[in-house]
Parts: structure tokens; C-alpha cells; sequence
């Protein structure tokens, strides 16, 4: 019988590995002219950081889940509920942010609708985070593999890693059952990349050419798969945060 967070980390690895955004970036890593290398750097960036996340939590906590109804996990409960509340937010934001642009859009001259199509917001970055991922998109290119590595860590929904953070609180590691829960938590939540690198190492031949198509099509949808995402994510936190704390 699985441990009570192992519900909760599955659907949190499944949020992590469809996250369209990362996705967009390992494309055009692995479409790159070392496409193979680079994207194994990104792979080993990217469960570097579910590593060290779990392994910071098990430290922490020594391996032993809190006690039910102590301080420590009432604590982890509240923060939980914090995470969900605040991934309720951040799709609820995403989707009005859109909704006023696309209004602003419709009153706009004709000519200044072809020339105005995206926001910083809707390409999922910062101009700061624009800049770092085109300095190391440079790097990349020149054979670099370390910028494989931290665009990977650059690119982290952190969020989802946190609410993934706070269900590991509840692991108690002397049942082996808990170290496949996590084991098989970080491996879900990189899925999407290692099918798209097995792709390109299978068939580099057309690999490339049908993934930046692929690319397109999520660019068009990745504004609602984040909405719909964080929002599906938040609620059951939240909801299974309030009614823990209730009962």
C-alpha cells in the first residue's frame, strides 16, 4: 500500500513534466548542433535540482514524518495551503493578464495589431530572464554544456518544486516503498524531456524538424496548459490542506 503523499507527488511530477515552457526550451536545446550532448546536460540539471530539494527535506526532517497534529505538521499543512492558494493566483493572474491584452488588442489599429503579438508575460519570461537565457543560448552554441545545465535549473517551475517540497516532508524513508515514491517522483516529472531526448538520439533524422514543429503548436497552447495547470495543482492543495486541518 503506497504512503498518503504518493498521490500528491504524482500529480505534482505530472504538472512538472507538462509544463510547456521548459518543453519549448529542451527543443530547441536538443535541436542544437550538439542536440545530444546538451540536452543530457539539461536532463542532469534539471533532476540535480529534485535531488537537492529532496535531499535538503530528509535532512530536515531526518527521514521521519511530524508527528499528526503537532506544530511541525500543522506548519507543513499551512504551508501547503499557502502554495496551493498561490498557484491559484498565479493562473488566475496569467488568465486576466491575457483576457486585458487580448481586449487592448481589439481597439488598436490594424497596422499596430501585426506588429504588437506577444508580451514578455505570454513568452513566459522577464526581459531579465531573456537575457540570461540568450547569454546562455550563446554559450550552447559555441559547444558549452554548463548552460544546459542552469538554463535547466533557470527554467524549473519552482512553484510546482515547492508543493512537491512540502509532500516530501511527509516521507518517512525507513519503508523502501517511500524511496521508490520519490525516485519515481523525480523520474515523472522529467519525462517529457527524456522522451523528447530518446527521440532525438532514435530518429535525429526527422527528430529535429517535427519537434520544432511540435514547438509551435505548444507555443500557441502553452498559455492555457500553465493556467489550467496551476489552477488543477492549487485547488487539490488547497483542498486537501484545509480539510486535513479541519479534521
Amino acid at each position: 500500500m503506497g504512503s498518503p503523499m504518493v498521490v500528491d507527488l504524482l500529480l505534482i511530477a505530472l504538472a512538472i513534466t507538462l509544463d510547456p515552457l521548459p518543453l519549448m526550451a529542451f527543443v530547441l536545446v536538443v535541436a542544437s548542433g550538439r542536440g545530444v550532448r546538451t540536452g543530457l546536460a539539461f536532463i542532469a540539471g534539471w533532476m540535480a535540482c529534485f535531488v537537492a530539494v529532496i535531499a535538503l527535506v530528509l535532512t530536515l526532517t531526518g527521514g521521519q514524518p511530524p508527528a499528526p497534529r503537532s506544530p511541525p505538521s500543522t506548519a507543513n499543512l499551512a504551508a501547503k495551503l499557502l502554495i496551493g492558494v498561490s498557484l491559484i493566483g498565479y493562473g488566475l493572474h496569467r488568465h486576466r493578464h491575457r483576457h486585458r491584452h487580448r481586449h487592448r488588442n481589439r481597439h488598436r489599429r490594424p497596422g499596430r495589431d501585426r506588429t504588437s503579438k506577444a508580451t514578455p508575460d505570454d513568452a513566459g519570461a522577464s526581459p531579465s530572464r531573456g537575457k540570461s537565457s540568450s547569454f546562455l543560448a550563446t554559450r550552447m552554441d559555441r559547444g558549452s554544456l554548463w548552460p544546459a545545465a542552469a538554463l535547466a535549473v533557470l527554467l524549473q517551475p519552482w512553484g510546482l518544486v515547492a508543493a512537491g517540497a512540502v509532500t516530501v516532508v511527509e516521507a518517512d524513508t525507513s519503508h523502501g516503498t517511500t524511496w521508490v515514491e520519490l525516485i519515481a517522483f523525480s523520474i515523472v516529472a522529467t519525462a517529457g524531456l527524456l522522451a523528447v531526448e530518446l527521440y532525438v538520439v532514435l530518429k535525429p533524422a526527422s527528430a529535429r524538424r517535427r519537434l520544432l514543429s511540435l514547438r509551435t503548436w505548444m507555443a500557441d497552447h502553452a498559455h492555457q496548459a500553465i493556467v489550467l495547470g496551476s489552477i488543477a495543482i492549487g485547488l487539490w492543495l488547497t483542498g486537501k490542506s484545509v480539510y486535513e486541518l479541519a479534521s
